[in-house]
């Protein structure tokens, strides 16, 4: 994609451009919502629109998408700052991340308006963009336990039973309560942990 996506590197317009998409969607659905409607809901020209966002909606809805994950998982970086562990780490990481899917108030609006769109973006269309946002954002904060080459799949592994648990909960254990994650996560992960170390003769 062409167009400069990352939160900090977004201007105040292209900003509102975005966030006025993200209402356009809300209210419609992804495909009723047309330019003009969020040139009317931004204030900003078509034109302007054009300008900053080549492409046109495809564009702007991978924007949207892209500052929707920039935006979760900076608030995860913060929240896991202090993890003096890995299960610690991992744990929290997953039950804000199902938390935050559950509680979603935007995400909710678009499920209900447009469910086949909504569920591509968690599950085949939005898997591989998903991956790449955690793998950046959580695999520097693994490196104070595991290998690159240990920890990429672990994420990997953690972020698909996320989204695969939002969207089938279990009715054995719950990801979105910490005391429930922690029982089922802190055996596998050390067990993980534990498989990792060389044997010693």
């Amino acid at each position: 994609m062409g167009h400069r996506v990352g939160r900090e590197q977004l201007t105040p317009i292209e900003d509102r451009i975005i966030e006025a998409t993200r209402r356009c969607c809300e209210k419609w659905g992804i495909s009723k919502v047309t330019v003009e409607d969020i040139a009317a809901e931004s204030g900003v020209s078509r034109a302007t629109i054009y300008r900053m966002f080549p492409g046109g909606k495809d564009i702007l809805f991978e924007a949207m998408r892209v500052k929707e994950l920039d935006d979760f998982f900076t608030k995860l970086r913060a929240h896991v700052a202090d993890a003096d562990s890995l299960e610690e780490l991992l744990v929290r990481s997953v039950v804000l991340a199902t938390q935050d899917l559950r509680n979603d108030e935007h995400f909710a609006l678009m499920l209900a308006s447009e469910p086949g769109a909504v569920l591509a973006d968690l599950t085949v269309e939005g898997v591989p963009r998903i991956l790449r946002f955690a793998t950046a954002a959580l695999t520097p904060l693994v490196d104070a336990y595991l290998e690159r080459s240990q920890s990429r799949p672990l994420i990997d592994v953690l972020a698909r039973l996320t989204i695969s648990h939002f969207l089938a909960p279990s009715d054995h254990v719950d990801l979105g309560n910490e005391t429930s994650a922690r029982a089922f996560l802190t055996p596998l992960l050390r067990a993980y942990q534990t498989a990792l170390d060389p044997v010693i003769p």
